[in-house]
């Protein structure tokens, strides 16, 4: 049996089994074997190549996806397991609810897998569908008006944007059925990549149209980035993690996909400076809104906004570098921004509040957590010698290179937020802090764990990773 029926099978069958666990300590740590369960299996992609078929495909641009996945999904479980108790404890979560999360939890790693790993255009757009609609309800686990205005926003924004991406996908399908025949064929990556050079390019055209709008709203790109904020700051900060660290690239994957179609097809429009477009703009957005935000967890959504940003505007440059750099930032800024979330619930919990104005000196009175927030601080703000810096410096050198102009307002936005980054860590890492601050609950082993290998792969890439990198790069096209 292929690994990847045992990869989506196990959170779907965990997500049916937590349902029926009432007990929250219980609940929590079987999440947590659920997802380690899941991550042993994935790794075994790499030993096992399953051939792909009409469902499933696992391929050199998916495949590190799916073990990011996998891995970010383990850490955050572990994260998860102490955060939520302590949330319990504080009165603001009720037990009951926690039988839900846990499930809930297990069936957004499903979906996620599953849009990973769909050989079917289909599966995949149903797939992100169902992400949308379990995140949704844990935006909403709070039941605070705030929350459930910011799920309701959520799904109302998303909705459309799914909706739009439908449409898309309903147009690839009409445009490949004159070449490949009514079926599954014309619904199928691996087909499709085959046959595509001889598809109707004005059709294929429009169809990349609608798919890069909706699922941008997914990606959270501006103009269509209004959901994010709000989801990220009133949920569940574990969720806040999963959703910058992972789900944002799934959107991304899914554009990704539809443009080695493009790159295939001769006669099709280059989705380049689409995507620019809307790179830059929401890095620019981003850039400008960091300063304004006084909410911890809306000011780093707002950072996820602008590296969404850049990592879609280097996959827009296209070419063996800037796709290469596009697909190493992906890994660290889903590694770096997840732990600056598990910090950040750390501080949240410590401090009973996410008003930046009332934290400072977190490194004087947590010394473990200040210093492990101000290095993920670093570390996605693009500063030497972390991961981020390496991704960064690869992109900005080759949009010089080929297109000057390009780079110009590209660098102005990376320093605009560079900016806001550096302004705020002072205010949140150093000075006075208050006597009312409460200590942690829960361990750090996830922070300093996502920061360590975003650390070694600013160092140092291993050889068959570089390699491997340069192939997808190579597949994705310019």
């Amino acid at each position: 049996m292929s690994p990847v029926f045992a990869i989506v099978g196990l959170p779907l069958v965990s997500a049916a089994l937590l349902a029926l666990v009432p007990n929250y300590k219980l609940g929590a740590w079987l999440n947590c074997a659920a997802s380690a369960a899941t991550l042993a299996v994935s790794l075994l992609l790499f030993a096992v190549e399953p051939s792909a078929d009409g469902l499933f495909v696992v391929d050199a641009l998916n495949i590190y996806l799916i073990v990011l996945t996998a891995f970010v999904g383990l850490t955050t479980s572990v994260f998860s397991a102490t955060y939520i108790g302590h949330e319990i404890k504080a009165g603001k979560l009720k037990p009951l609810n926690l039988r839900f999360y846990h499930a809930m939890y297990q069936a957004f790693m499903f979906t996620m897998l599953l849009a990973l790993s769909a050989n079917n255009l289909g599966v995949m757009w149903v797939a992100v569908e169902g992400a949308t609609l379990t995140t949704v309800l844990m935006v909403s686990l709070y039941r605070t008006a705030e929350s459930i205005e910011a799920a309701w926003k959520y799904f109302i924004l998303c909705g459309v944007g799914i909706a739009l991406a439908l449409f898309g996908t309903i147009l690839m399908y009409l445009a490949a059925q004159p070449v490949m025949g009514p079926g599954m064929a014309a619904m199928t990556w691996t087909e499709l990549l085959k046959n595509v050079a001889g598809i109707n390019a004005d059709i294929l055209n429009l169809a990349f149209v609608f798919l890069l709008v909706g699922y941008g709203t997914k990606v959270g790109l501006a103009p269509l980035h209004a959901w994010l904020p709000d989801a990220h700051a009133e949920g569940p900060t574990p969720i806040s993690a999963v959703l910058s660290g992972l789900l944002l690239n799934v959107a991304l994957y899914a554009v990704l996909r539809f443009k080695m179609l493009l790159a295939v097809n001769g006669e099709a429009l280059s989705p380049g400076p689409l995507m620019i477009s809307m790179g830059l703009a929401s890095l620019l957005l981003a850039g400008f809104m960091l300063y304004r935000r006084r909410d911890i967890k809306r000011f780093f959504a707002y950072s996820s906004i602008e590296h969404m940003g850049i990592i879609t505007f280097a996959f827009g440059m296209g070419g063996p570098l800037a796709n290469f750099a596009g697909l190493l930032h992906m890994a660290m800024h889903s590694l770096t921004k997840s732990a600056i979330f598990y910090a950040v619930g750390h501080v949240a919990q410590s401090r009973n509040t996410q008003a930046i104005d009332r934290i400072r000196g977190l490194t004087v009175s947590h010394p473990a957590l200040g210093w492990g927030l101000l290095l993920g601080v670093v570390a996605i703000a693009g500063l030497p010698p972390f991961g981020i810096f390496m991704s960064e410096f690869l992109l900005v050198t080759s949009t010089f290179a080929r297109e000057p102009l390009l780079a110009v307002p590209l660098t102005i936005g990376i320093l605009i937020a560079f900016g806001a980054l550096v302004l705020r860590v002072q205010q949140l890492c150093f000075g006075e802090p208050p006597e009312d601050a409460q200590p942690i609950h829960g361990s750090l082993v996830p922070l300093y764990a996502h920061l360590g290998l975003v650390l070694v792969a600013g160092i140092w890439l291993p050889g068959p990773l570089v390699a491997w990198f340069q192939t997808v790069a190579a597949i994705l096209g310019g």
